[in-house]
């Protein structure tokens, strides 16, 4: 893990996000994504400097693609989001995971 994610998994881990439980490093398919959440079908990803050349540009949006077509929603971050203002990311977060939250199916009881 990077010293970002490692940042920012200090503040997901035991359910420290709204109450959702977050895993790091999940396998979904053929990719990782860096944290996912099962119950809002969520990844988080943290994107370094070698993410905005045109190459790997290309390669998240093939993986993003794939991960839409499994109806899990990608929230990105730029590294330098997490080392500048955690608390705006974890802002920002929160807030797209309420969204999220409200637009799942509930299930009937």
């Amino acid at each position: 893990m990077t010293v970002q994610e490692v940042r920012l998994w200090v503040r997901l881990q035991r359910r420290g996000l709204a109450g959702y439980k977050f895993r790091r490093q999940q396998p979904i398919g053929p990719y990782i994504v860096d944290f996912y959440c099962v119950k809002l079908q969520l990844a988080i990803e943290l994107d370094g400097g070698h993410h905005f050349g045109p190459e790997q540009r290309q390669y998240d949006t093939v993986r993003d693609q794939f991960l839409r077509s499994q109806y899990i929603l990608v929230i990105r971050y730029p590294n330098s989001d997490v080392d500048e203002d955690i608390d705006a990311v974890l802002e920002d977060l929160l807030r797209r995971v309420r969204r999220r939250a409200l637009r799942l199916p509930r299930p009937v009881e």
